[in-house]
């Protein structure tokens, strides 16, 4: 059985992966079960293993902590649901690939609960929204907003860090980095979609759509 933490009030960075690293190592050891982890973060930036300094704009603007999860830039904080994975990935046939795609698969699921359609494209990490409503980009490309991003690290075949899903944050903060190394594109949230959810609406939705997409 995967076990479900939630934590309430925003929990630092630095305390975080410690104990992420801490239930990876036990996980993989065989001394703790898997699990799945419901926080926020205080406002920061962290950077993946692909980040290149140009695309922080702003590095004095949050704390920055580097991290070696897969990815560029991202922007964690209040009012946005980080879910850290930690799954035996070994158990769940050893195929990278195959992991990232159930938790896009997921995150999709999740959103689908709410009417959203999120969407995946080529070249382009994380989930997507298409904003038919907005103008197109200059060069006529219509206009999508990220709405949810995916990093994961694996030690041991057993994964940690996960995904980060935009409720209702501060749509601001992101102007500081280059979200994921994306230019054009921006970022929206559920509640900028015009949607009344609540970060409780969206655990449910999690949980409900967990074991069909990742199992």
């Amino acid at each position: 059985m995967v076990e479900w933490i939630t934590s309430q009030g925003l929990v630092p960075y630095p305390d975080a992966v410690s104990k992420m690293e801490a239930r990876a190592a036990a996980i993989a050891e065989g001394r703790a079960g898997e699990a799945i982890w419901l926080l926020e973060h205080p406002p920061l930036y962290t950077a993946g293993t692909s980040a290149r300094p140009e695309d922080l704009r702003a590095p004095d603007r949050f704390p920055v902590f580097e991290t070696r999860r897969g990815g560029q830039y991202t922007y964690h904080g209040p009012g946005q649901r980080v879910v850290y994975v930690m799954l035996d990935v070994g158990r769940r046939g050893r195929d990278v690939r195959r992991f990232v795609a159930a938790l896009e698969g997921w995150v999709i699921a999740a959103l689908g609960e709410f009417g959203v359609r999120g969407e995946l494209r080529e070249g382009r990490v994380g989930v997507w929204v298409a904003r038919p409503e907005k103008p197109p980009l200059p060069d006529g490309t219509p206009r999508e907003d990220k709405i949810a991003a995916i990093g994961i690290r694996l030690r041991r075949w057993v994964s940690f860090h996960g995904i980060a899903i935009n409720v209702d944050p501060d749509l601001s903060h992101f102007d500081g980095i280059v979200p994921c190394g994306i230019e054009g594109h921006g970022v929206t949230s559920l509640v900028d979609l015009g949607l009344p959810v609540e970060m409780g609406d969206l655990d449910v939705a999690l949980r409900r759509t967990f074991e069909r997409a990742v199992g």
